[in-house]
């Protein structure tokens, strides 16, 4: 079936197929933040070239909404140039933050392009993310055994960190880790850390459910399931909870037994807020005192953010992160939160320069999802990235998540021809 699938593949579709069945076997060398983050701009640099030959590509209208990505990433930019000069960091801090910015934020709104302007099959995209699942599925497998016998987690750092990385957890290979509360096992597979591994397990979750062959759907899930459990994330493990019903009712939006559920199902919430509000809060509590630790550095790191961007930069932000002391266990401070990180960093103008074309995807796939079935597809991914933001910083990550901003450039070209209708799924 993946033969079937992969001929008559574009170039750009080639490189999505390699780039995700071949993660584990680039992992293995440490290369993975380097490959992820070159990967968009070397599609990007296929498309123009195709744009020089095709006539069809040069007739494609790049859709507003992606525009207002490109825009808004590039703001990301400027903002960060601005804090660099009133904190006079110097150019050569200035030349790398750009060059982190051109693998960050730039790779958003630069896979979002591809997916909306590429022609690359939804089918392949779901059945190579099916695929990375599964051998995420079998690498879980040999890791805990490993894990059982003790032997050693971690394998090397990689000797490609010298080309230059957010630190060395990026290029550092490891069966699996341990947490430093309890010294038990937990995973973060091919990402920097477990709680990266909870964020992919519930994208990879929201792919691997459109698969139509049984057995790679199944593996698939199984895979998802392995990453959501051994990572030990506590935002992933809620989140993909909450995924399952939103994925099986994602396609029955505009029937209208749906539509009178939720004129009850609304009222209903307005009506008991208090009350389930504050059970939320005491389940919410209960799961952060299962690490306190951790939910301590992150309260931390929190109010020092907000304290220092409130005083000392509002608009602009600090143009960088700082390194953290023993109060945030030597955590920077502008991490492990987007909004807190970005208002620290960028101020409130880098703040709304993601907000603002999150919320607005936000509600566009949901008016496109009445109708359109990768809409759907497209909202569910968009939900997992605003939950997940309050817990990671975004920009960090997306040499890895790739896979779901590519789907969301779909999702957002009516043009596309990947877009159907769901009368037609």
């Amino acid at each position: 079936m993946a033969t079937q699938i992969y001929r008559r593949t574009t170039t750009e579709e080639k490189l999505v197929w390699f780039g995700l069945v071949s993660t584990y076997a680039i992992y293995a060398i440490g290369g993975l933040y380097v490959t992820g983050s070159a990967l968009g701009w070397l599609i990007i640099a296929v498309y123009w070239l195709r744009l020089t030959v095709d006539d069809n590509t040069r007739s494609k209208t790049v859709p507003a909404m992606v525009w207002l990505w490109v825009f808004c990433m590039f703001v990301m930019l400027v903002v960060l140039w601005i804090g660099h000069v009133n904190w006079e960091l110097g150019l050569g801090k200035t030349i790398k933050s750009s060059i982190g910015w051109a693998k960050g934020w730039a790779l958003i709104a630069v896979f979002i392009f591809i997916g909306a302007m590429c022609r690359i099959r939804r089918e392949l995209l779901i059945r190579a993310v099916c695929i990375l699942a599964t051998h995420s599925l079998v690498f879980a497998i040999i890791t805990f055994m490993a894990y059982m016998v003790r032997i050693p987690g971690e394998i090397f750092v990689s000797p490609l960190q010298i080309v230059g990385g957010p630190g060395p957890s990026f290029f550092t290979v490891s069966l699996y880790g341990l947490n430093p509360e309890t010294g038990g096992g937990r995973w973060q597979f091919f990402g920097p850390w477990a709680p990266s591994a909870g964020l992919l397990s519930c994208l990879y979750l929201v792919f691997c459910f459109q698969e139509k062959d049984p057995k790679w759907r199944t593996l698939g899930i199984m895979g998802c399931i392995a990453m959501c459990l051994l990572s030990k994330s506590r935002a992933g493990q809620v989140i993909f909870l909450c995924l399952w019903p939103m994925l099986m009712f994602s396609d029955k939006l505009a029937e209208p037994w749906v539509l009178l559920m939720l004129g009850v199902v609304i009222p209903a919430l307005l009506i008991l807020g208090q009350p389930l509000y504050e059970y939320l809060m005491d389940s919410y509590e209960a799961i952060k005192q299962a690490r306190p630790g951790s939910t301590r550095v992150r309260k931390a790191l929190e109010q020092l953010a907000l304290q220092r961007w409130q005083a000392e930069a509002p608009y602009f932000g600090h143009g960088i992160v700082e390194p953290g002391s023993k109060y945030t266990a030597s955590m920077p401070i502008g991490s492990h939160h987007s909004w807190y990180g970005l208002l620290f960093v960028k101020g409130i103008v880098g703040l709304l320069a993601l907000a603002i074309p999150m919320v607005i995807t936000l509600f566009y796939l949901f008016w496109r999802s009445l109708f359109c079935r990768t809409a759907q597809v497209g909202l569910c991914l968009i939900t997992v990235f605003i939950c997940y933001s309050f817990f990671e910083n975004l920009e960090i990550l997306s040499y890895l998540y790739w896979p779901a901003l590519i789907w969301i450039g779909m999702a957002l070209n009516p043009e596309s021809e990947v877009t159907e209708h769901v009368a037609k799924v």
